[in-house]
């Protein structure tokens, strides 16, 4: 795999609301799948308190450890280095800013058929980890 330097590698801020779950989960699977090919950050309009233990578990299924990563807030200095703010979900309400490329992910709800728990978080994890390879593939070909 080759290095790209720090200056010229793609960077992603992943944003929801509470950045306990979606957001953290998709960060997770992008530094997992992108290694250090891409800078990967996230934050929350809203920051919860902790990381959702269900969205950590369903990752470390994965061999993804996110347990220790803490909520942050959305910020406009975190959005200018990211260049390419990605919102997860609808709920999150984030700032235009010149020069910040802003994507919304309407992502699955799996909760709006009835499925919960276990069962809903691995299928938000997998629509969100198949966004996640779709989005590394394109920020890598245009490096």
């Amino acid at each position: 795999m080759s290095t790209i330097s720090p200056a010229a590698r793609p960077a992603v801020l992943f944003v929801c609301v509470k950045n306990g779950g979606k957001s953290q989960m998709a960060a997770g699977l992008m530094k997992h799948e992108a290694g250090s090919e891409i800078t990967v950050t996230s934050a929350g309009t809203k920051p919860g308190k902790a990381v959702n233990a269900l969205s950590a578990e369903v990752l470390a299924d994965l061999g993804i450890d996110i347990s220790a990563e803490k909520t942050k807030l959305l910020t406009e200095e975190n959005m200018r280095a990211a260049g390419l703010v990605v919102v997860l979900g609808t709920e999150a309400n984030v700032p235009d800013l010149d020069g910040v490329q802003i994507e919304v992910w309407e992502t699955d709800e799996p909760s709006l058929r009835g499925i919960e728990g276990r069962e809903r978080m691995e299928l938000v994890r997998d629509d969100i980890h198949a966004r996640v390879n779709e989005l590394k593939h394109r920020l890598l070909a245009s490096h």
